[in-house]
C-alpha cells in the first residue's frame, strides 16, 4: 500500500508537467524585402503533422509542445526553421529566394519545359547563322533546321526564296509557312507590293529563328499554321547594358 501511495504521488507531481508541455502559439509571418504579411504560409510542427497556415493577415495560431521546431514554408521564400523554446508568440519575416528552373518553352497556350513539350520545335540563333554574305534572311537559316529546305532566291531584285516545313501538303493551296515577326503575323499571301515578306527585313536585326514544325502549331494560329511557323526575334536593347557599336561594310 506503501508504494502505491507513493507512485500516485509520483504520478501527481508529473501532471502539471505533463499538461504543461503543450502551448499554444501564435504570430505573424511577413515579407522580409517589403514587410507585407503572408497569406497562404505553411506553420508545422518538425516531425509531425500538425500544422497550420496563415490567414489573410499573415496570423497563424497552432497547438505545440514548448520545446517543438515549427517550420515556416512557402512559394518563393527560404524554409525557416524556428525553435520555440517554451515561446508563445512568433513573430517571423521570410527571405524571397532564386528558384532555378529548366528551361522553358512559352506557346500561346500556356509554358511548358522544354523537355515536356510534344511539338517539335527548332531554334536558331544568331551563333548558328549561316556566315558570309547574307542577302536575305532566308539564308541565314538554309541547311541550319532539319525538316526545313530553303530554296534560295535566284538574285532578282525582290525576289525571295521558297520555305518548306516538312515539304508541301497541297498542289492547288499555298505551302507557306506562316511567319510572324515580333508576335505579328503575316499572312500567307504576303504583303501586298512586296515580292518577299522578308525582305522588309535586315538579316543583320535578326535574333533568332523559331520554327514550329507540327499540327500542333493550328492551335495557336488557327489553319493558317498547317504549314508551319516561323517565328522571327529581332535585336533589341537591353536595359542595364552599354551601348555597343559594330560596323559592316
Amino acid at each position: 500500500m506503501k508504494q502505491i501511495l507513493i507512485f500516485c504521488g509520483l504520478l501527481l507531481l508529473m501532471a502539471p508537467g505533463l499538461f504543461g508541455q503543450t502551448v499554444r502559439v501564435s504570430g505573424r509571418v511577413t515579407d522580409a524585402a517589403d514587410g507585407a504579411t503572408l497569406p497562404g504560409v505553411a506553420v508545422m510542427v518538425q516531425g509531425t503533422t500538425i500544422g497550420t497556415v496563415t490567414d489573410i493577415n499573415g496570423d497563424f495560431r497552432v497547438d505545440a509542445p514548448s520545446n517543438a521546431v515549427l517550420v515556416f514554408s512557402f512559394v518563393g521564400m527560404q524554409t525557416v526553421e524556428v525553435p520555440l523554446n517554451g515561446r508563445t508568440l512568433i513573430n517571423i519575416s521570410l527571405e524571397r529566394e532564386a528558384i532555378l528552373v529548366d528551361e522553358f518553352v512559352v506557346i500561346g497556350y500556356g509554358i511548358q519545359r522544354r523537355e515536356d513539350a510534344t511539338g517539335a520545335v527548332a531554334v536558331v540563333g544568331a551563333r548558328d547563322f549561316n556566315r558570309g554574305l547574307i542577302t536575305s534572311p532566308q539564308q541565314l537559316v538554309a541547311g541550319r533546321v532539319a525538316g526545313v529546305q530553303v530554296t534560295l532566291p535566284g538574285g532578282a531584285p525582290g525576289d525571295g526564296g521558297v520555305i518548306r516545313v516538312r515539304g508541301g501538303s497541297s498542289l492547288s493551296a499555298s505551302n507557306d509557312p506562316l511567319i510572324v515577326i515580333d508576335g505579328v503575323p503575316i499572312e500567307n499571301s504576303g504583303v501586298p507590293g512586296v515580292r518577299n515578306p522578308l525582305g522588309t527585313i535586315n538579316p543583320q536585326d535578326i535574333e533568332s529563328f523559331t520554327v514550329l514544325k507540327d499540327a500542333s502549331a493550328t492551335a495557336i494560329y488557327g489553319a493558317r499554321a498547317s504549314n508551319g511557323v516561323i517565328l522571327i526575334t529581332t535585336k533589341r536593347g537591353r536595359e542595364g547594358t552599354p551601348m555597343q557599336i559594330s560596323y559592316s561594310g
